[in-house]
């Protein structure tokens, strides 16, 4: 058995020294932040379905490929302005564009941003600024309890960064295009991201990954974003990769007195998809949102974990998460909220909805409250259906026929997320996107290797 461990991680031990090689000129707190994180990973290896947290969710399809990193593929010649233009948000204040998680400035639009406003690679800002993004770089993720962001950690290279100066207010949003272009052999990356917003903020930031060509792929992304004092940041995350594609994704926010963050995710692609949301209320009055929506067909499988820490009293936090599945799709919703013992006043909900449209489908689902204080307002609640028969019936004794009553049933079901986001660009954007995703339009009758290449289309945000 610790041979086979051993020869599993083999890869990524001859991957993280070939890596420290090349970044011999990361400061020294950077160095020793991966140095312990790669330590951290060797220890406790992937987690397993013993995890409780992972309980659901069997990793070993990514534990036992032999992922090599990602070759530059900057110079392939495979990105045209079409696939771009197709992945662009209308009236984008800017779009930051990453092939195989790297940063691409020629094909990245800066666009106009305020004063003082930073957005752009992550390893020219290490290269640059190093010692800046010590307070705030590897500060939040748990890398001793979450293998995959000890992981990352350990390959940070390249990313996203932004910089809000106080009282800095976007009225567009800022995009992130993270594009995988497979090869012949599996390969991984590990972006990362980090979003610092001043006291007095407002932006929406999007993160969209998809895939160009179909391929054996592993993206291991982390975000990290500092919301200060009445700051109002809103997260999207949009993942529509390749059906033979891995995708974990972990944002984790820490939020400071007053501060509202809203992250809203839409999981479309991939084989096997982790999607980690960790806020952390660590300032009185602050509210948290999460709101999602996932899509699944086929063999996929989709794990939605959220984890709301509620540090500090008066904070207020929603969870609204709702899932639609076909074929053999498996879909997991754990939702995890824990109110500290300090943390008096909050007032926190959780609702998990699901639509299972086969037989074949299947969910799990496990809202779940930790409560240490006793001066608190807490509810959960989770509910699986299929397609209410009545309202069918209804809509097709107006004349409507069966597919187009079901596919409006099901695009009012999705709606119910998007309506909840308010960067309108993004919600157009989004809305586009989700109806020819969803199961019996043209879009979800397409091929496997089809909807992993489209990058095309629209969607949106609570309050």
């Amino acid at each position: 058995m610790a041979t086979a461990v051993t020869e599993r991680l083999r890869n990524y031990l001859e991957a993280f020294h070939a890596l420290g090689a090349e970044e011999r000129r990361q400061p020294a707190w950077l160095r020793a932040l991966r140095e312990r994180a790669f330590a951290r990973f060797c220890e406790t290896g992937f987690p397993t379905t013993k995890d409780e947290d992972w309980r659901f969710t069997n990793v070993n399809a990514i534990a036992r490929t032999p992922f090599q990193p990602a070759r530059d593929a900057r110079r392939s010649g495979a990105i045209y302005g079409d696939t771009l233009e197709a992945c662009r948000i209308p009236g984008a204040s800017c779009q930051l564009v990453f092939l195989n998680g790297r940063f691409a400035p020629e094909l990245s639009d800066l666009g106009s941003l305020p004063q003082g406003v930073r957005a752009g690679s992550l390893a020219e800002t290490i290269a640059q600024h190093g010692e800046s993004l010590e307070a705030h770089l590897g500060r939040y993720v748990n890398i001793d309890r979450d293998a995959f962001c000890a992981l990352n950690t350990a390959f940070i290279e390249d990313g996203a960064y932004v910089y809000l100066p106080r009282r800095t207010v976007l009225e567009a949003p800022i995009c992130f295009l993270f594009i995988s272009i497979p090869g012949d052999d599996p390969e991984m990356t590990h972006p990362r991201s980090l979003i610092v917003a001043e006291d007095a903020t407002e932006a929406s930031i999007v993160e969209d990954y998809v895939s160009l060509g179909s391929g054996v792929f592993f993206s291991n992304a982390v975000t990290e974003l500092v919301a200060g004092e009445d700051a109002v940041i809103s997260h999207y995350l949009i993942e529509r990769e390749d059906r033979q594609a891995f995708n974990v994704s972990t944002l984790r926010t820490q939020q400071a007195r007053s501060a509202n963050v809203s992250s809203h995710s839409v999981l479309l692609g991939g084989g096997l998809v982790r999607n980690n949301v960790h806020p952390v209320l660590g300032g009185e009055g602050g509210e948290c949102l999460i709101n999602g929506l996932f899509i699944g067909n086929g063999s996929q499988h989709m794990d939605n974990y959220m984890l709301v820490e509620h540090a500090s009293p008066h904070c207020s936090s929603r969870q609204f998460y709702n899932g639609i599945l076909d074929g053999h799709s498996h879909g997991v919703f754990h939702g995890r909220i824990i109110v500290h013992k300090d943390a008096q006043k909050t007032d926190a909900k959780q609702t998990n909805r699901n639509l299972l449209l086969s037989d074949d489908a299947q969910i799990d689902t496990k809202p779940q409250l930790e409560i240490y204080a006793d001066d608190v307002k807490c509810t959960h609640g989770a509910t699986i259906g299929q397609v209410e028969e009545n309202a069918l019936f209804y809509m097709r004794s107006r004349g409507i026929d069966e597919t187009s009553a079901r596919s409006l049933l099901l695009l009012a079901f999705a709606n119910e997320c998007l309506d909840r986001m308010k960067c309108r660009p993004v919600r157009e954007y989004l809305q586009d996107l989700v109806q020819g995703w969803l199961p019996g339009t043209s879009t979800a009758a397409g091929t496997d290797a089809a909807r992993g290449g489209e990058v095309a289309r629209r969607w949106e945000e609570v309050g």
